[in-house]
């Protein structure tokens, strides 16, 4: 096997994804992407003779299948696997369509567990291997007005805890990432979706576009570039985290819940232990 790891990220073409590979490539490794075009990952990454840009559904086993062949065919091995792939998805529970619900599941959720499905027989056969599902400071800490995406990147989370705990046997090792807001272009079409708010009591939460628009787009405080530089350190310790959280805002809405967690947890032992059966 060739000491440097091969990665592949999905979702590339643009954001985090992007910076990642840029940042790969820029010290020597193999890094095969996907993206719906892989004419435009190509043309967003540029000419590099130790990428490989592929074309995927993933939300197909087969696509996603042939995909991973390609990258195994081209480079020989697979090390490191980022699941990076999804959109978010604002609105309130009630008034967001059921369809459109389940589509943000079906890329967020879905769509990694089934590049995970695909990956693993490589990981395995080699007893090594790692693999990043990114969630969101959304799948810890859920806020009004993002339940869709609150839903598909909490599954996240719980996905590769349970991921974490069956394929530690065979040297494989699974962080899920949680980034807090990343200057990105993540608020712009085809990256996010805001659902048409029809119910009058939600107004407050009809008004969130603009105000995301105004204040937060373009002006997230973190850094992409040095986002993709924790994860290529992640991925060469001798010990990663099943959890990480990147920005600052991450860590303080993780702390927050953690605090109101540990209140409710205190205020209702009492009551909460009473529930044996006595015999």
């Amino acid at each position: 096997m060739n000491e440097q790891k091969v990665w592949l990220v999905t979702g590339a073409s643009k954001g985090l994804g992007l910076a990642l590979v840029k940042k790969l490539l820029l010290q020597g490794y193999q890094v095969a992407a996907t993206s719906r075009e892989a004419s435009q990952l190509q043309q967003a990454v540029g000419e590099h003779s130790n990428f490989l840009a592929l074309a995927a559904d993933l939300s197909q086993e087969e696509s996603v299948k042939t995909a991973l062949a390609q990258v195994v065919a081209r480079f020989g091995q697979l090390d490191v696997v980022v699941n990076n792939a999804g959109y978010g998805l604002q609105g309130s529970l009630e008034e967001v369509p059921l369809a459109d619900l389940q589509q943000c599941v079906e890329v967020n959720v879905y769509g990694t567990l089934c590049v995970i499905r695909q990956a693993l027989p490589y990981l395995r056969a080699q007893r090594s291997g790692h693999i990043f599902n990114l969630s969101s400071i959304a799948g810890y800490a859920a806020e009004a007005g993002f339940g869709a995406y609150n839903i598909a990147k909490y599954a996240v989370v719980g996905l590769s805890e349970t991921l974490a705990a069956e394929v530690s046997p065979f040297g494989i090792r699974v962080t899920v990432v949680g980034p807090g807001a990343f200057r990105t272009n993540f608020f712009s079409p085809g990256s996010f979706v805001y659902s048409e708010g029809t119910i009058a009591d939600y107004e407050p939460l009809h008004a969130l576009r603009a105000k995301l628009d105004a204040e937060v787009d373009q002006k997230q405080p973190g850094d992409p570039d040095k986002a993709a530089d924790v994860l290529i350190r992640a991925a060469e310790s001798d010990a990663p985290p099943l959890y990480l959280m990147l920005g600052a805002d991450a860590y303080e809405k993780v702390a927050q819940k953690q605090a109101r967690f540990a209140q409710d947890l205190s205020t209702w032992k009492d009551q909460a232990l009473a529930t044996a059966i006595i015999h």
